[in-house]
């Protein structure tokens, strides 16, 4: 209650202001144009009718000077004509032109979307060919290091060294055997094994599963269908029809090279030249592997 006590005075006199300006408006908007009361009774009591000079002059009266300045301002706000030139007929635009014009869009970018995909086949079709120019990975001459870290890298790997870049495994080659190697392998093979050291294609020359190492046996064997070779990639089992392919090797001021673009077909079935048997167990049972 008291705020409504408050509230409803207060609209009254808000109301009350708004009604007063509002007359004031009205008022004003009515006077624009014509006299008040006392210019008229002031420009009444200066004309005497006694004087007859007065009377032959005409009297220019604040009502006459009101009006003509209301027809001089109607007079400035008319708009002009508008002029009688004839307007500009529209013509259409050609639907043959516009129509050649999206067709030319779409051939062009049809043609550059099969220019450079055929270009970006190109360049990859290149670039896997170009791979034996030096590049440094697979098919290219990879350099291992010096003869002594990688006889460190095979002991620190218990006989085998994989070589991921070259996708190869590196093992050692009996200095003892070499008389038996050099009646049965060239030249490209024969310069690491005299070194002590023998590059190993991963990939089984059965199906080309890539063949892991055993630790127990110290022998190749293929989970596929059970190949088993020995340390040195001579085959001891399996389907396989020959040994493990090898790489071209080359040994040059004390670093083994390993060219992964020359691979040399595996040794015949029946090779062995280092007499390695299994040192342990089979990790791949290959008379089982081979039934199946």
């Amino acid at each position: 209650m008291e705020l409504l006590a408050i509230v409803i005075p207060a609209i009254v006199v808000l109301a009350a202001v708004v009604i007063f300006a509002a007359s004031r408006r009205s008022d004003t908007t009515r006077a624009e144009g014509r006299l008040s009361r006392e210019t008229v009774k002031r420009d009444a009591g200066s004309v005497s009718l006694d004087e007859p000079a007065a009377a032959a002059t005409p009297v220019v009266t604040g009502k006459a000077v009101e009006k003509a300045a209301a027809l001089a301002r109607r007079g400035g706000d008319a708009l002009e004509p508008v002029g009688s030139g004839a307007p500009v007929p529209w013509t259409p635009p050609d639907a043959e032109t516009i129509g050649v014009a999206r067709r030319q869009f779409l051939n062009r970018s049809l043609i550059g979307l099969l220019g450079l995909s055929v270009s970006s086949f190109g360049a990859a079709c290149i670039a896997f060919l170009w791979g034996g120019g030096g590049g440094g990975g697979f098919g290219s001459k990879l350099s291992l290091g010096k003869i002594a870290d990688v006889e460190a890298s095979i002991d620190n790997g218990n006989g085998f060294y994989y070589y991921p870049e070259g996708r190869m495994w590196v093992t050692k080659y009996p200095i003892g055997s070499l008389k038996k190697a050099e009646a049965v392998y060239s030249g490209p093979e024969l310069a690491g094994m005299r070194a002590g050291l023998v590059a190993l294609y991963q990939k089984c020359p059965h199906l080309g599963c890539r063949v892991p190492q055993c630790e127990t046996s110290q022998w190749f064997e293929c989970p596929c269908h059970g190949s088993q070779y020995n340390r040195v990639g001579e085959k001891r089992g399996g389907p396989a029809p020959r040994g493990m392919d090898r790489f071209a090797m080359a040994v040059t001021d004390g670093v083994f090279t390993v060219d992964t673009g020359t691979i040399v077909q595996g040794p015949p079935i029946g090779t062995n030249t280092t007499g390695q048997e299994a040192e342990g167990p089979h990790c791949i049972d290959s008379a089982a592997k081979h039934s199946s």
